[in-house]
C-alpha cells in the first residue's frame, strides 16, 4: 500500500466511519457462503474506492472476518493486500475507468502456489452497492446520487453523504486458492479466467439488488395498450358495445393507470427509514428462514414470483421489508383495489403495488390490460409478489387458493419469457395479529369494514406489544420443470388466438395452487402464542398450570426438535419456561393465582381468538394428533389399527389443513412418529398394544392435550355427518346454515368456539374432501348425498368425538 493511500485512509476513515451504516448480505456467511472466518481471506472489490473499503471493514469487522485494510503474508519476502479490485475509479473529467493491474497480482499469487503447495487462501467477491435504484430509460439529474460502477472520487462524495446508511456489502461464495490453481492452463490464463467470471458475477450482483431498468409511463403505455390482445379487445368493445374507438383505446388507458404500480426507489430506502423502528417498536424481532434458497435463485438469474400466505395487512409491509433487507429486488405487489384509497393508494402504488379488481368477469379489455401488464412485468426482469388465497385468512388457516394470478403466470411463460421462472411460496406467522378480533366478528356475520384512512389510524395506535414474527420461504417451484413433468407438451400446445387459452393450463394451474398451498403449509413456524393456544384450547375448560403448561411446551417441543416437520419449517430455539414468559409479557392471557400456584386462560370471552393461533400450525401437530385421539378412544390399541384408521380420514386432514405428506408416505410417517412419543413416554407399549401414559405420570397431560387438538374438527365432521344423515338430501347453503345452527348450540353446552364453523371456505373444503374421497355424493339436481362408505366414517368419527356432544347430536334426530 502506498504511503499517500496510507495517509487518505488515516485522515478519511472516521468521517467515512461515522456516516456508512452498511447492511451486509448475507448475515450468516458460514452457513451459506463457505466462508471460514479463521482462514485467510483475499477480497475482491469492483472498484478500488476507500468508502468502498470502510464499508467492507465494518461488515467484516461484525462477521469476525479479516480487515480489507490489513495485507496477508504468503512467504517471507512477499505479501498481499487483502482487497483486489477490478476497476479504478472513473477519471474526473473522463469517462471510463482503467481496470486495476489484478491481473497481474493473480497471476503472482498462482505462481507462488507452485512453489507452496499448501499455501490457501479463501478468494471472496464482495460486491458494494450504495443504494438501489435501478437503472431508468431516460436520466435525470436526480442520477448524480444513483450508484454506478465505478464513479468518480467527486461523484462518490456525493452518494456517501445522501446513501452512507443504505449502502450494502453483499458477499459471494469463497473460491479456494489453491483449487483455483490447479485448473488446467498457465498461471495468467487462470487469472483471466478469475477475472472474467469475477466480472460477470458484479454484474448478475448489480441486477440481482437494484432489478431491471425502470419503464417510462409512455413506454408503458405504448407496449400494454399497443399489444395484439388489447387491440382486439378495443376492436370487440367497438364492434359490439358501440364505442368508438378512441373512446375504447382511452378506456384502456385508463384501466392501465388504475393498474399499474409506479415505483420509486427513494420512497422504499425512505420506508426502510421508518420501519425499522417501527418494527423494533411493533415487534419483539421478525425470524426469518430459508432466504439462501431465494438468494440462489436470483444469482442464477431467476424470474422470482413470490405467494404468500395473508394473514395480515402488515402482510404487505414484512415481506417487502425482509425481501429488502435480504439483498433482494423489492417486488411489484398485487394488491387488491380497495387498498387504493387515499393516502395508502398512492404510497403503495410507489412502493410497487399494483392493483386489481376482486373480478374481472364479463370484461374482456381490462382481463387483456391486466393480463399483459403482467406479462409485461415477466417479460422485463420485475420480481412480483401476489396472494394466491386473494384475501386475508379470517380463521388463520389456509384458504383454498385463488387460480387466477397463478393462471396468468403459466400463461405468460408459455408465450416467451427469457428467463426461468421460480414460484416462492412464503409462511407468515405472528404471535400477534391486530385484527383477529375483527376477523372473528366478521365470521359471526359481522360486514366487513371497507379501508380508509380512519381505519388505517386507528390501525396505527394499536401498533404495540405484537411479540415476534416469522416469516420463512419455501422450497421454490420452477416452473419449467414443474410443467416439463406435469404436461410435457407445454411449449408446443400454444394457441392460435391471443385470448384463448390452452387445453394443458386449467389441470396444469389447479396443481400448481395445490403445490403452492402444501408448500406453504410445509414452511410453517412454532411460535409461543400458537403452542399455548393450541394447549389451553385442547383443555376441556381452556386453562392449565402454568407447571403443566411449560411441561408440555417442553414435550412439544421436543418431539418437533427430533422429528422435524419438514426441512423449511422452524422451531423456536428457546426453552419452554421462557417462551412462557416472553408469551405472557404480551399480556394477551389471564393469569390468575391460588394457593397451589398460577394458572394460565384466555382472557375472558377471548377463548375464540386463540383459535386463529392454534390454527396457524394445528397441520403441523395433525397426524402425531391423530395417533394418540385413537389410542384414547380406543383405551389402547395395536399399530396395525392405527395404520388402518389413519388412511381412512387422513385423506379428509391432508386436504383440509393442505398437509404435504403423501398417503404412501402415510405409514413410514406413523411408525417414526410412534417411536417418537413411544422414547418421549407419551405412548407406552404393552405386550402388542399401544396406550396412553398412566394418568399419575407427568407425560399424560401432553399427550391428553395432544390427542384433543383436533377435536374440534371432528366435531364439525360429526356436525355435518348428522346433517347429511338428517336429510336424505341437502344444499350446500342448507348444510351449512344447519351445521352453523348446531355449531351455536354446541358453543353453548360444551364451549365449543371454532370459528371453522362459520367459515364457508372450510365447509366447502370439507365438501370437496368428502366427494373426492367417495364419501358423499351429487344427485342430478346438485343437492348432496352421503352414501353407503360415509357410514364407516360417521363410527369412526363418533369415538374420536365427547360422547357428550355425540349424545346431544343424537337427541336432535
Amino acid at each position: 500500500m502506498s504511503a499517500l493511500r496510507t495517509v487518505l485512509i488515516f485522515l478519511l476513515y472516521w468521517p467515512l466511519r461515522l456516516l456508512v451504516r452498511p447492511h451486509t448480505i448475507p448475515s450468516a456467511l458460514s452457513e451459506e457462503l463457505n466462508i471460514d472466518p479463521d482462514q485467510p481471506t483475499l477480497y475482491v472489490l469492483h472498484t478500488d474506492s476507500i468508502s468502498d473499503q470502510v464499508a467492507l471493514s465494518i461488515s467484516a469487522k461484525k462477521l469476525g472476518l479479516i480487515s480489507p485494510f490489513k495485507s496477508i503474508t504468503l512467504t517471507t519476502e512477499k505479501s498481499i493486500n487483502t482487497c483486489l479490485y477490478l476497476h479504478s475509479p472513473k477519471p474526473l473529467f473522463g469517462k471510463k475507468s482503467t481496470k486495476k493491474k489484478m491481473e497481474q497480482q493473480v497471476t503472482n499469487l498462482f505462481h507462488i502456489h507452485r512453489q507452496q503447495p499448501n499455501l490457501n487462501l479463501q478468494i471472496v467477491p464482495v460486491y458494494i452497492t450504495w443504494g438501489r435504484a435501478p437503472d431508468k430509460s431516460k436520466p435525470g439529474f436526480s442520477d448524480i446520487l444513483v450508484d454506478v460502477a465505478s464513479p468518480s472520487w467527486l461523484r462518490k462524495v456525493f452518494i456517501v453523504l445522501f446513501l452512507g446508511r443504505d449502502s450494502f456489502v453483499s458477499f459471494s461464495r469463497s473460491v479456494s486458492s489453491q483449487y483455483m490453481a490447479q485448473q488446467h492452463g498457465t498461471d495468467a490464463h487462470i487469472a483471466k479466467k478469475l477475472i472474467r467470471v469475477t466480472g460477470t458475477h458484479f454484474q448478475r450482483k448489480r441486477q440481482g439488488l437494484t432489478g431491471p431498468t425502470l419503464l417510462e409511463r409512455q413506454t408503458l403505455h405504448s407496449a400494454v395498450v399497443g399489444s395484439e390482445s388489447v387491440k382486439a379487445a378495443i376492436a370487440d368493445l367497438v364492434a359490439n358495445k358501440g364505442k368508438t374507438k378512441a373512446a375504447a383505446k382511452q378506456e384502456a388507458h385508463d384501466y392501465l393507470t388504475e393498474i399499474a404500480g409506479d415505483y420509486r426507489e427513494g420512497l422504499v430506502r425512505f420506508a426502510d427509514r421508518i420501519l425499522t423502528p417501527l418494527w423494533n417498536k411493533i415487534y419483539n424481532g421478525i425470524s426469518v428462514g430459508n432466504a439462501a434458497k431465494v438468494r440462489e435463485l436470483a444469482r442464477n438469474g431467476h424470474e422470482i414470483v413470490y405467494v404468500p400466505c395473508h394473514r395480515s395487512h402488515m402482510d404487505y409491509l414484512l415481506l417487502t421489508y425482509v425481501i429488502y433487507k435480504e439483498g433482494l429486488v423489492t417486488p411489484h405487489i398485487a394488491a387488491g383495489i380497495n387498498l387504493n384509497f387515499w393516502p395508502a393508494g398512492p404510497l403503495f402504488r410507489r412502493a410497487g403495488a399494483f392493483f386489481l379488481r376482486r373480478s374481472f368477469a364479463g370484461n374482456k379489455l381490462y382481463t387483456a390490460v391486466f393480463r399483459e401488464y403482467l406479462e409485461l412485468l415477466f417479460n422485463k426482469g420485475y420480481s412480483v409478489k401476489y396472494y394466491p388465497e386473494g384475501g386475508r385468512s379470517r380463521t388463520g388457516r389456509l384458504l383454498p387458493p385463488k387460480t387466477g394470478m397463478l393462471a396468468m403466470t403459466l400463461q405468460a411463460m408459455s408465450k416467451g419469457i427469457n428467463r426461468p421462472v421460480s414460484i416462492v411460496p412464503v409462511y407468515i406467522g405472528y404471535e400477534n395479529v391486530m385484527e383477529v378480533s375483527s376477523y372473528v366478528k366478521e365470521l359471526k356475520g359481522k360486514s366487513k369494514k371497507k379501508e380508509s384512512p380512519l381505519q388505517v389510524l386507528g390501525a396505527l395506535k394499536k401498533l404495540r406489544n405484537y411479540g415476534h414474527g416469522f416469516l420463512n420461504f419455501g422450497e421454490p417451484i420452477q416452473l419449467n420443470k414443474f410443467l416439463d413433468e406435469y404436461t410435457p407438451d407445454w411449449n408446443t400446445d400454444r394457441p392460435t388466438e391471443a385470448d384463448k387459452k390452452p387445453a394443458w393450463l386449467t389441470p396444469a394451474v389447479n396443481r400448481l395452487a395445490d403445490d403452492v398451498m402444501l408448500e406453504i403449509n410445509k414452511s410453517g413456524a412454532l411460535n409461543g402464542m400458537s403452542l399455548i393456544a393450541l394447549c389451553l384450547l385442547s383443555a376441556k375448560m381452556h386453562t392449565l398450570s402454568k407447571a403443566d403448561l411449560i411441561h408440555t411446551l417442553a414435550d412439544y417441543l421436543t418431539l418437533f426438535k427430533a422429528l422435524p416437520f419438514s426441512d423449511t419449517a422452524s422451531v423456536p430455539d428457546i426453552s419452554a419456561a421462557k417462551m412462557v414468559e416472553q408469551t405472557l409479557a404480551l399480556k394477551r392471557l389471564q393469569v390468575t393465582k391460588d394457593e397451589y400456584g398460577e394458572l394460565i386462560a384466555p382472557l375472558p370471552n377471548k377463548a375464540v381468538v386463540l383459535t386463529y393461533y392454534r390454527n396457524n400450525i394445528m397441520h403441523q401437530f395433525a397426524l402425531p394428533s391423530l395417533i394418540l385421539a385413537l389410542v384414547f378412544a380406543q383405551k389402547g390399541c395395536e399399530k396395525k389399527y392405527i395404520k388402518a384408521t389413519c388412511a381412512t380420514i387422513y385423506p379428509l386432514l391432508q386436504k383440509e389443513l393442505f398437509i404435504y405428506f403423501k398417503p404412501a408416505e402415510l405409514n413410514d410417517l406413523i411408525d417414526r412418529y410412534i417411536d417418537q412419543l413411544k422414547s418421549q413416554g407419551l405412548l407406552v407399549q404393552t405386550g402388542r398394544k399401544l396406550q396412553a401414559p398412566p394418568a399419575e405420570d407427568k407425560a399424560f397431560t401432553s399427550a391428553w392435550l395432544l390427542s384433543k387438538v383436533l377435536q374440534e374438527t371432528f366435531q364439525r365432521y360429526a356436525v355435518v355427518l348428522h346433517q347429511l344423515r338428517q336429510n336424505e338430501s341437502t344444499s350446500r347453503g342448507d348444510l351449512e346454515r344447519g351445521s352453523r345452527k348446531i355449531a351455536e348450540r354446541l358453543s353453548k353446552l360444551f364451549g365449543v368456539s371454532s370459528p371453522e364453523f362459520s367459515d364457508k371456505n372450510v365447509f366447502a373444503t370439507l365438501v370437496n374432501g368428502l366427494r373426492e374421497n367417495g364419501l358423499l355424493t351429487s344427485n342430478e339436481s346438485g343437492a348432496l348425498e352421503l352414501n353407503a362408505n360415509s357410514e364407516e366414517l360417521s363410527q369412526l368419527v363418533n369415538t374420536l368425538v365427547y360422547p357428550e356432544i355425540v349424545q346431544h347430536l343424537q337427541n336432535l334426530d
